[in-house]
């Protein structure tokens, strides 16, 4: 602390400790950082507060968009009250159908207009093949599948059988997808066609041969046919 030299009244001189001005003392500027920490700590307080009301917003926000999400519905069971009973039913039918057994569109459509099938209204069946929930391409592969596993086919002769009218009625392209993924192995159903017929009728090998090759008859490759007759009990 610095000292300053004084003159008392009795004419002697005194040495006296020259007081610190308030600004530099201690308490002083204890209580300015005290001040300032308090400022800060306010403006944090601002910054959450904001960070706070936007989250609000978000979630409010958010909501509404929820809650018109779930309004939609309300719009399609309205629409599906206006449709007439008999085309629901329809629907219904060709769903039970595609989920159940193997059908081409050709196929189901007649399935649900026939006089010996379903017999609904071309309007009903039309308004159900509009809206059934399908794979024609997985229709044509489980009715391969169905044939190779049940039955003896060459693929010739499963090709012409998903595609023919008399058949399944396919189109090229979905009877094309099931030949190509279909899980068969040809030679094993040249044999068991061979063994079907050996089982019907007396035949020698060469008709055999003929008979599982022919365009008239299962179609099987050359090959496919010398295995099944090789391998005959």
């Amino acid at each position: 602390m610095a000292k300053k030299t004084i003159k008392g009244e009795d004419g002697k001189t005194y040495t006296v400790k020259e007081k610190k001005p308030f600004y530099k003392r201690w308490w002083f500027i204890a209580l300015i950082v005290i001040i300032v920490f308090i400022a800060i700590g306010s403006g944090g307080d601002d910054s959450e507060t904001s960070e706070a009301t936007d989250d609000t917003d978000t979630i409010e926000q958010t909501t509404e968009v929820s809650n018109e999400v779930e309004e939609e519905p309300e719009e399609d069971e309205a629409e599906a009250e206006d449709v007439p009973r008999e085309h629901q039913n329809a629907l219904r039918s060709a769903q039970n159908y595609v989920d159940t057994m193997a059908f081409s569109e050709a196929g189901l459509y007649d399935q649900l207009t026939s006089e010996y099938g379903e017999n609904y209204p071309e309007e009903a069946a039309q308004y159900a093949m509009e809206n059934v929930d399908v794979d024609y391409d997985e229709q044509a592969l489980k009715s391969a599948q169905n044939y190779v596993d049940d039955m003896a086919f060459s693929e010739a002769g499963l090709y012409q059988q998903l595609t023919s009218e008399a058949g399944e009625q396919f189109t090229e392209e979905q009877a094309q997808y099931a030949i190509e993924n279909v899980d068969v192995d040809y030679n094993e159903q040249a044999l068991k066609s061979a063994q079907n017929y050996q089982e019907m009728m007396p035949m020698s090998d060469a008709e055999l041969h003929n008979q599982l090759t022919s365009e008239h008859g299962e179609q099987f490759t050359e090959e496919q046919a010398q295995y099944a007759i090789d391998n005959l009990d």
